[in-house]
């Protein structure tokens, strides 16, 4: 997009309210001049689409409230999300309108900056019992930078604004500043829409930058005149299936915005990249790239970032050639059913696991190389249903990887190894004593007995 989009602001005469929220950040240009600031961003959903947001948790749709709003109706969510934007945003300010529509016990919406992770940001919150508070947030730990008393009504339109200068973090509702504050916990993030135990319209979402030369946006706004193809032609397409070791190249790329549904009858991706769901990091309760039904093939597919929490298995699945090049929650969650097979394809960056086995029964990981991993497999060791599980891997190349597997011995899970190759001083098996869900599982030890974790030294191959 050459210069900025052009401002579409419907003037209406009840009270100003703050909806979708963009945010665009360029470094060093400051807020000393907001007479002369410029609008790099911004979004009013009158075209029904959400392109160029990543949703996490919850239930979001454009809908008519007098004109086209982004709802997120879903009041029973813990932490939905919208995000926009690059992490690599620095100074601007984010302004929205936003509609509570209902609260539930400890909720809250809120309008955020400089997201540098799914839970880590700037947050302008609208709280229940008449209060507004500028946070500092990161994970659980929330810093209260200032508040103020305010009318918070379910219904009402407000405007909230948020912004960041630097180590200068200011928080303004209807056009009124409600906090300011010195912070440095968070240098730079994308902008975002969150409801927490809540209902909420978002609307009229605007970035602007202060003074100084007027920034030419990075990645098109969601609301561009003329979209760019989400597949573009490919060039010269690689081989399907790549040489081992190799790591294929995408033979286009298709932008996704909400979950894809794979059917029975399985998607062939044609090695296109996919990409475009959640935040990129690894955050918990982000939404899944592909939810795959009960004997479902996924095929020939590469997950780029963001890909939100991969592949959801609903039952027996089959994924084959299948490639995550840098692992966001997990590559993949295997919720149901009883025999599920991975085979080809690679995994990289996950810093907690690559492959979550949820549900019962056996997964079998044959021709299959993971790389800057913590644990490839883990047998979920605090789940509602404490199943049986098992693994089979075959033919499998580690680099830079914690571990391999994890599970739960007292719960009779099995691990089977053979032909493994490993670069590095990777634990083949680790094992854990299973615990009731909302408890943490306890390592018991590691290595190979006969009978939970079973391979020889002959499986293994160390370089």
């Amino acid at each position: 997009m050459g210069g900025s989009p052009t401002f579409r602001r419907r003037l209406r005469t009840s009270a100003l309210a703050v909806g979708s929220a963009v945010v665009v950040t360029v470094a060093s240009i400051g807020f000393t001049n907001l007479a002369n600031a410029a609008t790099v961003f911004d979004a009013n959903f009158d075209n029904g689409s959400t392109s160029g947001w990543s949703k996490s948790g919850g239930t979001w749709s454009v809908v008519s409230d007098g004109s086209s709003v982004l709802r997120q109706t879903n009041a029973g969510s813990e932490n939905a999300r919208q995000f926009a934007g690059d992490t690599g945003w620095t100074n601007y300010t984010v302004q929205a309108r936003v509609k509570p529509i209902s609260f539930g016990s400890g909720g809250h919406v809120g309008l955020l900056a400089r997201a540098s992770g799914s839970t880590k940001f700037y947050r302008l919150a609208l709280v229940p019992g008449n209060q507004v508070q500028l946070q500092s947030v990161s994970g659980s730990s929330v810093t209260v930078l200032g508040s103020t008393t305010q009318s918070v009504a379910t219904g009402s339109w407000y405007t909230l604004a948020i912004e960041v200068s630097g180590s200068t973090i200011r928080g303004r509702v209807n056009g009124t500043q409600v906090a300011s504050a010195s912070n440095s916990d968070i240098s730079a993030g994308r902008i975002g829409l969150q409801t927490v135990y809540a209902s909420a319209s978002f609307d009229d979402v605007s970035v602007n930058t202060g003074g100084g030369t007027n920034p030419t946006p990075t990645t098109p706004g969601p609301n561009p005149t003329t979209p760019p193809p989400t597949t573009p032609p490919p060039t010269t397409p690689p081989p399907t299936n790549p040489p081992p070791g190799a790591w294929p190249s995408p033979t286009g790329q298709v932008k996704v915005d909400d979950t894809i549904s794979v059917p029975s009858s399985g998607l062939d991706g044609g090695l296109k990249r996919y990409y475009g769901i959640g935040d990129g990091g690894q955050g918990e309760s982000q939404d899944p790239m592909f939810v795959l039904a009960p004997g479902a093939t996924l095929r020939n597919v590469i997950l780029g970032a963001p890909a939100g929490d991969g592949v959801h298995c609903e039952g027996n699945c089959t994924l084959i050639n299948v490639w995550w090049e840098d692992v966001g929650e997990d590559a993949a969650t295997f919720r149901g059913g009883s025999t599920y097979l991975v085979d080809g394809g690679g995994a990289r960056s996950a810093s907690d696991k690559v492959f979550q086995h949820n549900g019962g029964g056996t997964l079998t990981i044959r021709n299959f190389q993971v790389e800057n991993s913590g644990k490839l497999y883990r047998a979920c060791g605090n789940c509602s249903t404490s199943y049986q599980r098992h693994v089979v891997m075959q033919n499998i190349t580690a680099r830079s990887t914690k571990v391999l597997a994890g599970i739960n011995t007292n719960w009779g899970d099995t691990a089977r190894f053979s032909n493994i190759t490993v670069y590095g001083s990777t634990v083949i098996c680790e094992k854990y004593r299973g615990v009731p869900k909302g408890d943490e599982p306890t390592k018991i030890g590691e290595g190979a007995d006969g009978v939970n974790c079973i391979y020889n030294e002959s499986d293994i191959t160390r370089r």
